[in-house]
């Protein structure tokens, strides 16, 4: 921490008899996990925006399915896209840097160093969008409407933590019996409501016209389920911090409902929309292409990047009856053939995916080092054995579609669980047919559904896919109501303690757990990474530890991964000339040929 930034003073807690430790204050006005920030002193930009570009234009996106309201925080329904423009948050991270926090609606912080607490001064000048000054109130009834009102995993995360009221516009959250910089961090970027607004709203319940909210966009128009119109806040309190100058350049960002994949990808060759991240290698490989292409209407365009690839795969609820069963789990591995489907579907454009931490250093490759043995040690026994011994990945297959050799072994396994092959089926002792359900919310999925389906009723296992609409998904996902589905965890550029919520028992009612994990193995390493931010070498070796057990323990059948960008858009954007290290950037983009300046 540079002098510049950080100033240090000291306070004595005095107890009748002993006189404790002196605590060291530390105050600024940002907040890094480890080391540095990047940010400091007199800055007035990220360095991947171009600080003078113009305002204005429009870009319109594209989303499948529906929406029924204008709460991303409800408990139920299905939300708009980009419900995220409507609030702000007290600090936000920079994307060409890991866990350094900058100032937004809060422009100061104060914490001690053992991280007990931390005061956070409110900017001044914040105002909501009808014009009201956002107060360190409004933060304290955020917080604790998140607490008393919000996901049950807020709550179970945040237990023993309280925020209060200071004189002079500052807000303080106390962290309890907890000393976790990383959770202190996390409050830190607490996303903040007006209370003019919410206070007579339920914050559980879907909000069905939209909200006054505190971030750069609102919306302008919409047709529920079918589209919403955003427009950029003009007197946007917040325009011209170091946080967000040249970002948000758009007058108006659109987004347009499409029943399916295909139809949308139509769609947009059709020009009725402006940007697209393709996710489809065959769409990729094939469909880019003819005159809009050729004449430069539109920009197809691939790069490649450094970041960390979301885990994608066929998860299974392990809490449900037949996938409780670890070996179940592995024996259905071995009848992916994700060779065939890279060359036959996929163009051979992916990698396997093998880790939690794919693309990062936190990926388990090779065998156990020293340190990492001793973290993996005390949980012998609850762990699998194969984690101390073997290197995990999935089943390689000969890619010509030949699993006879992968099949035996999964009739190994089953047998081993109690199923074998009895005229054409698999069953188990009592007779009963293995039977599962894939529950999807997009048609896409069956491209490689499909075979998968194929391969396992030729072993005589019924798997049924299941596809229903975005807000009949989440409900199911939420109450635990699946076998198996289809989804991806989050990309994970280094363990922290938001693997709480992805993989702690404590957080299996949500549709975070996707695999419905109550492992105490789990529980004792995610903790332990929750501790040990800011200690690298350790949690190096805790990530690497997690990784393996997770893996090991076969919740998911993996998929693939890409570590590039496929990208393609109207020829009417202008980018900066560099692009943020962690992220395509598009909020730094503008449009060409406007001059609004506002």
């Amino acid at each position: 921490m540079t002098k510049k930034i950080f100033a240090a003073v000291f306070v004595l807690s005095f107890t009748p008899a002993l006189c404790l430790h002196a605590q060291k204050i530390i105050t600024g006005d940002s907040i890094p996990l480890r080391g540095e920030a990047k940010y400091k002193g007199a800055w007035t930009h990220f360095d991947y925006v171009n600080p003078n570009a113009p305002k204005g234009g429009s870009i319109t996106h594209y989303s499948i399915g529906t929406y029924d309201n204008f709460h991303r925080y409800a408990l139920r329904g299905s939300t708009c896209e980009g419900s995220d423009y409507f609030y702000d948050t007290l600090m936000v991270e920079a994307k060409d840097e890991i866990g350094t926090l900058y100032p937004l609606i809060a422009s100061k912080v104060e914490y001690p160093e053992n991280y007990k607490y931390i005061i956070l001064d409110i900017n001044p000048n914040a105002k909501d969008q009808n014009g009201n000054p956002i107060t360190a109130e409004d933060v304290a009834f955020s917080y604790n409407m998140f607490y008393e009102k919000g996901v049950p995993q807020f709550r179970s995360y945040y237990a023993g933590v309280t925020v209060k009221v200071l004189a002079g516009n500052r807000v303080r959250f106390d962290l309890g019996d907890k000393n976790d910089k990383e959770m202190m961090m996390d409050l830190s970027k607490t996303t903040v409501f007006p209370k003019s607004f919410w206070t007579d709203k339920e914050f559980s319940e879907p909000l069905m016209s939209p909200p006054v909210g505190t971030g750069p966009y609102r919306v302008k128009d919409y047709k529920m389920g079918q589209y919403v119109v955003l427009e950029r806040v003009k007197d946007y309190w917040a325009k011209d911090l170091p946080v967000n100058k040249g970002i948000y350049n758009f007058d108006t960002i659109r987004y347009d409902y499409y029943r399916d994949s295909n139809v949308a990808f139509e769609a947009f060759k059709a020009g009725e929309y402006d940007f697209r991240k393709e996710n489809s290698a065959k769409n990729w490989a094939t469909e880019y292409t003819g005159n809009i292409f050729e004449n430069g209407t539109m920009i197809r365009e691939e790069i490649e990047h450094e970041i960390a690839q979301v885990t994608t795969g066929l998860i299974f609820n392990s809490q449900s009856e037949l996938f409780s069963n670890r070996i179940i789990r592995i024996a259905l591995n071995y009848f992916f053939d994700f060779e065939w489907m890279n060359k036959n579907l996929f163009y051979s454009q992916y990698k396997r995916t093998r880790s939690y931490f794919q693309n990062t250093e936190y990926e388990a490759t090779g065998t156990p080092a020293k340190e990492e043995l001793a973290i993996l040690e005390k949980l012998r026994g609850k762990i699998p054995e194969e984690v101390f011994t073997s290197i995990y990945n999935p089943p390689v297959f000969s890619g010509d579609g030949n699993v006879r050799p992968q099949a035996r072994e999964a009739m190994k396994l089953f047998a081993e669980a109690g199923w074998n092959l009895k005229n054409g089926k698999l069953v188990n002792a009592d007779g009963k047919q293995m039977e599962f359900e894939l529950l999807v919310h997009d048609v896409s999925t069956e491209r490689y559904a499909l075979p998968y389906q194929d391969m396992l009723k030729h072993y005589g296992i019924i798997m049924k896919i299941r596809t229903v609409d975005p807000s009949q998904f989440i409900n199911r996902l939420r109450s635990g109501d699946f076998e198996m589905t289809s989804m991806s965890y989050p990309e994970l550029q280094y363990p922290s303690s938001s693997l709480m919520i992805l993989f702690h028992s404590s957080h299996i009612d949500s549709t975070w757990n996707l695999a419905r994990i109550i492992d105490p193995a789990v529980d004792n390493l995610v903790e332990q990474i929750a501790g040990s931010q800011e200690d690298p070498k350790r949690l190096l070796h805790l990530g690497h530890a997690l990784d393996r057990v997770l893996t090991w323990n076969h919740y998911m059948i993996p998929q693939w991964h890409l570590n590039k960008f496929r990208l393609a858009y109207k020829n009417k954007f202008v980018k900066p000339a560099l692009r943020p290290k962690y992220d395509v950037g598009l909020d730094t983009w503008w449009v060409k040929d406007v001059s609004t300046k506002n």
